[in-house]
């Protein structure tokens, strides 16, 4: 399409060249008045015509393949930017939900922990005090068991001393008077 552009544009030249001259490509037979072929008003109908075909041209792909095409690409990254949006929203939502269901978990917990430290010291304080009353009862009765035993010691311990009294005695009497006396008689003087 250039080459046939330069060569009407060379035909053109050529046939506007002055008469007589003979070689148009020599640039001694030019006249050094003749102004550059583009900026020639002669040339100006052909180079609009051809502006305008280019314009066209150029137009017609633009509008037809170039311009849909970033079109979709635009429209393509602005629905995939608001999907991501949308999404990143979302996950952002999910995420507040997330953490305030850790909050209600954690705070449950807490709740459950200190409901079973509650529980649990009851339990032990409540085990506690009836191993005490246990213990508690257990000395009680430990303790009458020992004073039974003691009354029984002492009372057995009484009878003795009385016995031993009385022999003591009638061992006494029997060297100072040194007679023998009988158990009655002695018991009588003892009590």
């Amino acid at each position: 399409m250039f080459l046939t552009l330069d060569i009407s544009l060379f035909n053109l030249a050529a046939s506007a060249a002055p008469k007589g001259s003979g070689d148009v490509l020599n640039a001694e037979h030019h006249e050094s008045s003749s102004a550059f072929p583009p900026f020639d008003p002669t040339y100006f109908p052909s180079q609009i015509f051809w502006l305008l075909v280019f314009f066209i041209i150029l137009y017609f792909i633009l509008s037809k393949i170039f311009l849909p095409r970033i079109g979709e690409t635009l429209e393509e990254r602005s629905s995939r930017i608001a999907d991501d949006l949308d999404s990143a929203a979302l996950m952002q939502n999910e995420a507040q939900e997330a953490e305030k269901a850790y909050e209600r978990a954690l705070s449950d917990a807490r709740a459950k922990a200190h409901t079973v430290s509650e529980t649990t010291r009851q339990a032990i304080e409540s085990e506690i005090n009836a191993e005490l009353d246990a213990a508690d009862q257990e000395a009680m009765k430990q303790a009458e068991s020992a004073e039974l035993r003691i009354r029984k010691i002492r009372d057995a311990g009484m009878e003795n001393v009385e016995t031993i009294a009385v022999d003591v005695s009638q061992d006494i009497i029997e060297k100072m008077l040194g007679k023998k006396l009988t158990l009655a008689t002695i018991k009588k003087a003892i009590g």
